[in-house]
């Protein structure tokens, strides 16, 4: 069921309405529709008198503007598909494969968005929204990654969210690259983040203390978002292999020494270092979202 942007609103994820200090992750779905936060800012606004003292707290980071407060949507033309190869592999269950699929079409001068976030077992929709600015695709797969986590330690995913905030705002490295989007070389940005390194509480979650996050964003590619990775190497340096589709090859690239994709994907473990305690391999898991098609539809 289509939502309409002030019906979503009040539906929108519990960790966006986090208090914490940085506004664009505290408000990730605002900053999807920029107008809308915006008046949800002015509403909310200190007074003048804490206005200077919180102006600081406020501060927008390089990597959420670039992540949140850019209009990924503003160089493409709706109607139009874009398809993203998702691909898992890990040592603790099976690896698979799947499509996201992110549906824009054009509603009287506004952008709405549809998400297809996996399929089947796997699926993880977001509602749609009417008037897109941001790349949806990220929501997703950020929500979708919380959500695993808990399955996985059983942790809280305010925890978790927190988390990836406090990284985004304060930890995050941003680094120039170039990537290869329809036979041609173009430039782009990785944001890569590791919200467990240095959290006080890793203890609780020791086998996921290294997890590590890279945004790759490119306004040269439609829909402003290349890559999506969350990989996780642990076993002695060995690490779980990442297949990486590079739009219009079948180029396959792995991480670590010694990985192998078809023995991760059926669930073999990737190195014999066991946690802990529980005689089990410590895990190693990959997962990769990247852009491998837009159409236009016809009449």
């Amino acid at each position: 069921m289509r939502s309409s942007t002030h019906l979503l609103m009040p539906a929108r994820p519990s960790w966006l309405m986090s208090h914490a200090p940085r506004r664009a992750c505290g408000m990730l779905l605002l900053a999807l529709l920029p107008n809308q936060a915006a008046s949800q800012a002015d509403a909310k606004a200190p007074s003048k008198v804490g206005r200077e003292t919180d102006a600081a707290a406020a501060a927008v980071s390089p990597a959420e503007t670039l992540l949140f407060e850019t209009d990924h949507l503003a160089r493409i033309k709706p109607p139009a598909v874009l398809v993203y190869d998702f691909r898992k592999v890990s040592n603790v269950e099976p690896g698979f494969s799947d499509k996201v699929r992110l549906d824009l079409a054009d509603g009287k001068g506004k952008t709405s968005a549809t998400l297809h976030f996996l399929s089947g077992a796997h699926k993880h929709d977001i509602p749609a929204l009417d008037n897109a600015h941001g790349n949806p695709v990220l929501l997703g797969f950020l929500e979708r990654d919380i959500a695993e986590m808990k399955r996985l330690t059983g942790g809280s995913v305010a925890y978790f969210r927190k988390r990836i905030r406090m990284a985004l705002a304060e930890g995050a490295q941003l680094s120039p690259q170039s990537i290869s989007f329809q036979g041609k070389t173009v430039p782009a940005q990785a944001v890569r983040i590791q919200p467990y390194l240095h959290d006080p509480m890793h203890a609780r979650f020791e086998p996921y203390v290294h997890k590590t996050y890279i945004f790759i964003v490119s306004e040269q590619v439609p829909g402003g978002l290349y890559q999506l990775r969350s990989s996780l190497e642990n076993g002695g340096g060995r690490a779980v292999a990442s297949r990486t589709a590079v739009i219009g090859t079948d180029a396959v690239g792995t991480t670590g020494a010694g990985a192998t994709a078809a023995a991760t994907a059926k669930g073999t473990p990737a190195g014999k270092q066991a946690a802990p305690g529980t005689g089990k391999p410590l895990p190693s898991i990959d997962e990769t979202l990247t852009l491998v098609g837009v159409a236009h539809p016809g009449p």
